[in-house]
């Protein structure tokens, strides 16, 4: 991942599941939740996607800053400041924190990085792009629910990992607009990375069933490429 300067990275840790199939891990699921929220919020999923990974460690780390536009809850990063420098500067240094971790994980149960997917949820899941495009090895998958690339135009000559990736953005997105999703698909696609996308129709900021539905097909098909 490109370098970032400053303090090292921050530590995390969170709720953990699996594997589902109750031996040695064979995938590591790293599950990065949205503004507010914590790890508890997206490791509920652990046990469906299990169904489809069942040898996946799944771990869902707290967001390394207490959230400030919250009582409760963290943050990847602040939105106090919505300029695109500010937004830059807290997603890179969020995924050198996650880079980190990850990597710490992943030696922990003898995987290796290709042994990866990224699931992120709204500001989860823009660290999870931009974490996970510019890891040295290519994770196995991404997949962004309600997410956004932050500086898409940096993407070209920063990416070094192009593994396939999912994007799934309800229509009625009340707080990330649509569009996001529409401008991260062309993006992806520019730089070479294997992108689906779907828009669905009824959902706003959230995950709902056909959200899942897509997520697991995509991880299907990946997973048995």
């Amino acid at each position: 991942m490109s370098e970032v300067t400053g303090e090292g990275p921050r530590p995390l840790m969170g709720p953990g599941f699996g594997p589902g199939s109750g031996e040695q891990p064979d995938m590591l699921c790293i599950l990065m939740h949205g503004l507010g929220a914590d790890g508890n919020d997206l490791i509920a999923l652990a046990p469906l996607m299990a169904e489809l990974l069942p040898g996946a460690r799944f771990i869902a780390p707290n967001a390394p800053e207490p959230c400030d536009m919250a009582p409760m809850g963290y943050q990847w990063f602040s939105l106090q400041d919505p300029s695109q420098e500010a937004m830059e500067t807290g997603v890179r240094r969020a995924a050198a924190d996650a880079d980190a971790f990850i990597d710490e994980m992943l030696a922990g149960l003898e995987l290796t990085p290709d042994r990866l997917v990224l699931v992120g949820f709204s500001q989860g899941a823009m660290t999870a792009l931009h974490l996970g495009l510019r890891r040295e090895v290519a994770p196995k998958a991404i997949v962004s629910f309600s997410g956004a690339l932050i500086a898409p135009e940096t993407l070209a000559h920063e990416i070094r990992a192009r593994p396939p990736v999912c994007v799934i953005h309800g229509r009625e997105d009340e707080l990330v607009p649509v569009m996001s999703a529409s401008v991260a698909e062309g993006v992806l696609k520019g730089a070479g990375v294997p992108v689906e996308s779907h828009m669905l129709e009824g959902l706003g900021h959230g995950i709902d069933d056909a959200a899942l539905i897509a997520a697991a097909a995509f991880l299907k098909r990946v997973l048995e490429a």
